[in-house]
């Protein structure tokens, strides 16, 4: 009976060993096909029955890092990290510390970091040669110095780690490094150097020189960067091959949000605001809260496509769900408010911002929307000081962008300010560049902008085509607030000749007075008025001079019978104008 369940006990044995086997080979296949699910779900069965070299504890660490397993992906480098201690393996288990630091970082837990860094740092110490891992260990530091704005020592400490990249024939290492160099030179104002260091790292990264996890990484760091930097066609172009590599890859988790969130941005400033909406809809659906960072820009984004489209209650709790994950909501709310008719409300938090961002690169962010609220608060010496600033940023940044960001605020200022003549040239300039870049909504918008332009210069007839043509943009992309905004009945203020002939012809028969007393236009004012607006804000929204408006708002009190703008809110609601 001994020598039977002896011989029972080996048999199950080798069947164990053989099923660990397969499993592993299994995990291994799959690994090298690019299956992460299959290859992570193999490699912890195996490892549940015997423990895992050190080659495919590297594997399960990775694989569970491209699936969104981050507690299997910092367990699996522990564990590599300590075989390695203890076979005198130091620089391939610093290069694991590392890793374990790296991501830590990211996920916020920074004394973690600070201490698997630190650990990765003394194991250097023991390997005699030049390695690699003395290059990585540099990376936080150039981050570091990115975020505190110190570019020169960024740029200093990104190609020192590159040249060690270099010397060690260590691909990875030398795109990450670069991208960061590149972003580091950016910050300085060299474009076209830092432009051309990015475009280099990118063909390693699409041509798939690098690791799977790395070339997730710098996809999405030069995504980054180029949206910050506002370099349009190179984030348009890079996004799609991100896309399509994720795509090849259906089992990876990790960068599928973020590449999502990127896509949805391109879609939206190329007029796709359907299809955008949908997708972004889904992006928030999947991440449930999941991953709070990339869940607020997702709600982020989803408030954006609501506020265009005049959504407001969508947008507004969109807003809020991004702020409660860690993304502030501005200048996007503040244009919402503004939206709302609240431009002080709207003012007040934008300044809060600005005093609060340093660096170049967010500010130019900010200052087109506080540029736009200002005029509509009527305060034109700070819309022409942010103006001015941004001016500033764009000469020192470089790209082409953000030179027609900075045209386009010029030219609106210029325009507030009663110069219709020095308005036209810079907006002419930045309608050209955004037409170009493909970006309907914002050269509508400027067409708009012009069309005013025109109108105060006596061009009756081209500021006609300028409004036509955004109010076609408009209807096609389904901007209803901007639809709202451009004039109602062209015929009575002889402001804008209407849109095309069916414009025309519902002009003609729209009826010259309501029940009230009240022209058209002069509903139009009453329900802005009943909003909060200024006077001042009203004539800028409806492209009507001040003096104007003063006479539409005495002509309502007059035939309203009320003596302040109090009551004559309080006719609109109960009237049913508001």
């Amino acid at each position: 009976m001994r020598k039977s369940g002896g011989r029972r006990t080996k048999t199950g044995l080798r069947a164990f060993r053989t099923e660990s086997h397969r499993l592993l080979e299994t995990a291994r296949r799959c690994y090298e096909a690019r299956a992460w699910g299959d290859a992570f779900d193999a490699l912890q069965q195996a490892d549940a029955s015997v423990p895992l070299d050190r080659d495919d504890l590297e594997r399960l660490a990775w694989s569970a890092g491209l699936v969104g397993k981050d507690d299997v992906f910092l367990g699996a480098l522990e564990r590599l990290h300590k075989a390695c201690v203890g076979l005198d393996e130091h620089a391939r288990a610093a290069r694991a510390a590392f890793w374990i630091g790296f991501r830590l970082l990211s996920l916020g837990s920074r004394s973690g970091a600070t201490g698997w860094l630190a650990r990765a740092a003394r194991l250097v110490e023991h390997v005699e040669e030049t390695c690699a891992e003395r290059g990585y260990l540099l990376l936080p530091t150039v981050y570091r110095e990115l975020a505190q704005g110190s570019d020169a020592e960024a740029e200093a400490a990104a190609r020192e780690a590159a040249a060690i990249g270099e010397r060690c024939r260590d691909g990875d290492l030398v795109a990450l490094a670069r991208q960061l160099e590149s972003r580091a030179q950016l910050g300085q104002g060299r474009s076209a150097s830092g432009l051309a260091l990015l475009d280099e790292v990118m063909v390693a990264t699409t041509s798939g020189e690098l690791s799977p996890l790395v070339t997730g990484i710098v996809y999405c760091s030069a995504i980054d960067t180029c949206h910050q930097f506002c370099a349009l066609d190179r984030a348009r172009e890079w996004t799609s091959k991100l896309a399509s590599w994720c795509e090849q890859q259906p089992q990876l988790v990790t960068f599928t949000g973020l590449c999502l969130i990127h896509r949805t941005e391109i879609m939206q400033l190329c007029g796709d605001w359907n299809d955008a909406i949908e997708e972004v809809r889904q992006i928030c659906e999947r991440l449930n809260e999941g991953d709070p960072e990339i869940f607020g820009d997702a709600c982020y984004q989803q408030a954006e496509l609501f506020r265009l489209r005049g959504d407001v209650a969508a947008a507004e709790d969109a807003y809020c769900r991004a702020s409660e994950n860690g993304r502030e909501p501005q200048p996007g709310l503040a244009l919402l408010r503004l939206a709302q008719g609240q431009p002080d409300e709207a003012i007040h938090a934008v300044r809060r911002v600005l005093s609060t961002t340093r660096a170049n690169w967010q500010r130019a962010r900010l200052l087109p929307a506080f540029v736009e609220i200002a005029l509509a608060a009527g305060q034109i010496e700070e819309a022409d000081k942010a103006s001015r600033e941004l001016d500033a940023i764009a000469r020192e940044l470089g790209t082409e962008i953000l030179d027609a960001m900075a045209a386009h605020a010029r030219g609106a200022v210029a325009l507030a300010a009663g110069d219709a003549r020095s308005a036209s040239e810079p907006l002419r300039h930045a309608f050209g560049v955004w037409h170009r870049a493909g970006a309907p909504y914002i050269a509508a918008r400027i067409r708009v902008l012009l069309g005013r332009a025109f109108l105060a210069l006596g061009d009756r007839d081209g500021a006609a085509l300028e409004v036509a043509a955004a109010r076609k943009v408009f209807e096609q992309l389904g901007a209803t607030s901007d639809l709202e905004r451009l004039p109602a009945d062209t015929a009575q203020d002889a402001t804008l000749a209407p849109a095309s002939a069916a414009g025309a012809e519902q002009s003609a028969k729209r009826p010259r007075e309501t029940t009230h007393g009240l022209s058209a236009r002069e509903i139009e004012v009453l329900r802005l008025v009943a909003r909060g607006m200024t006077n001042k804000a009203i004539a800028i929204q409806l492209f009507l001079s001040e003096r104007t408006v003063d006479r539409h708002v005495s002509n309502i009190f007059a035939k309203i019978d009320v003596a302040s703008r109090a009551a004559a809110t309080a006719f609109a609601y109960e009237s049913g104008i508001a």
